[in-house]
């Protein structure tokens, strides 16, 4: 619940600081000169940039807790009980003979959205975010029936 709390005032706090951004540019555009009119169009850019990349992390991460609830449901979500550091991170040796193992679940039943799920926690817990990220989306995909891009090799 706590990183939930934590992304909902993160994204407020950016959504403030769209408006503060749009506003300035709203500001240079009225100044009138050709210099603050494009800084200010440039300005206008920027919220719309930010708010496209925010509201694709947010169904991301709505898809991807998701598909977690309904693998506990089946009783398949991955137990988290890795050997860990003192200071909370997972032991590097143990994720990697976990990541070993989700990996020929993949090989042996690619079309699984369940076994690419388990993969890209798997790769969270290895450190590598965005073959993580690759994975979870390729989970999403399967799960919606969508043919989804091949995961690239390691």
């Amino acid at each position: 619940m706590g990183a939930r709390i934590g992304y909902a005032v993160v994204s407020a706090v950016l959504v403030v600081y769209f408006g503060f951004v749009a506003h300035r540019g709203v500001v240079l555009i009225r100044h009138g000169s050709w210099v603050s009119v494009a800084l200010g169009a440039a300005a206008l850019v920027l919220p719309l940039i930010g708010a496209w990349f925010l509201w694709h992390s947010t169904r991301f991460a709505q898809r991807a807790g998701r598909l977690a609830r309904e693998l506990d449901a089946e009783g398949g979500l991955p137990v988290d009980d890795l050997p860990r550091a003192p200071s909370g991170r997972v032991d590097r040796d143990a994720a990697d003979a976990v990541f070993a193992e989700r990996r020929r679940e993949v090989e042996a039943s690619p079309e699984d959205w369940r076994a690419w799920f388990r993969l890209a926690v798997a790769y969270h817990d290895a450190r590598d975010t965005a073959r993580g990220r690759h994975a979870m989306r390729r989970a999403i995909d399967l799960h919606a029936g969508k043919a989804p891009e091949s995961l690239p090799r390691s």
